[in-house]
């Protein structure tokens, strides 16, 4: 039985609004994690804005070494969800994300695609982005509706606009969606949701999205998991992928399903919660 509610439709736009499907007892396990992570970085962390501005601090793939992260991701309703948004009877972790915007952090996170920046193909996937903050309209992630049914756009790094994956010209530009838009009202849709403790956004890989920066007075920390549907498979890459998986070429062919430890099955419709270990 369904026990919470989905704003959108996951399959014709790419994202969707989850409303208050986890407990406090659950916020409460994100932000602990959220705040280890913080504490202890990994070196894979990094700062997606300028020294003048604020700060936005992103970290990767720190479930197996944070005890609240790991029971999150395996206790939590999140992979039950995407399993159900992607249709698929198996999901497996791909990986965590932390990002945390502080009060007074401008720096505006640019419409990008996930997929480019990743060594996994297929369209059975999902992104959840998960606020233990209360996340106003203005700060929250917006997303261009249907983009993850049409092409592949350039991955440009945020803060210098490099072409750092694909040679120049080899994918189209990302469209200048504002301007389009005032050129022809109505021609992308945005979506985006004000969101309180609880409440998710999913998402799928290849569906544009960006976000606002925030205000003075208010903090936005973010644990997003990213999770492998059914027909996910291994995709190596020329790039250096993001976050990167040194050697995995070397245990997995490319086309297989991810089945590897640093991929664990976290939800099966036969057996329910799997978990991590």
């Amino acid at each position: 039985m369904t026990r919470w509610t989905v704003e959108g439709d996951y399959a014709a736009d790419g994202a969707v609004c989850v409303r208050q499907a986890f407990t406090p007892e659950q916020v409460e396990w994100a932000r602990e994690a959220i705040d280890a992570n913080l504490a202890d970085l990994s070196p894979r962390a990094k700062r997606a804005s300028d020294e003048g501005d604020g700060a936005f601090i992103e970290d990767f793939c720190n479930w197996s070494r944070l005890a609240s992260m790991e029971r999150f991701i395996t206790e939590s309703p999140a992979a039950e969800i995407a399993a159900e948004l992607t249709g698929s009877d198996t999901i497996r972790l791909y990986h965590d994300h932390v990002l945390v915007k502080e009060p007074g952090t401008k720096q505006r996170t640019p419409w990008h695609q996930d997929q480019p920046y990743y060594n996994v193909d297929g369209v059975q996937n999902a992104s959840m982005w998960f606020p233990v903050d209360p996340v106003e309209r203005a700060s929250t992630l917006e997303f261009i509706a249907g983009t993850h049914r049409g092409s592949w756009y350039m991955p440009r790094t945020f803060l210098d606009d490099q072409a750092a994956w694909f040679p120049e010209g080899s994918l189209a530009e990302m469209p200048d969606f504002a301007a389009d838009n005032a050129n022809d009202p109505g021609r992308w849709r945005v979506l985006g949701w004000e969101l309180e403790p609880g409440d998710a956004v999913f998402f799928n890989m290849l569906t544009v999205h960006g976000a606002g920066g925030v205000s003075r007075t208010n903090r936005r920390r973010v644990l997003s998991v990213r999770f492998l549907g059914d027909d996910m498979v291994h995709a190596p890459r020329r790039w250096v992928t993001s976050p990167p998986f040194d050697g995995l070429e070397s245990e997995l062919d490319a086309g297989v399903p991810m089945d590897h430890p640093l991929f664990p099955v976290l939800w099966t419709r036969s057996d329910g919660l799997v978990g991590a270990r």
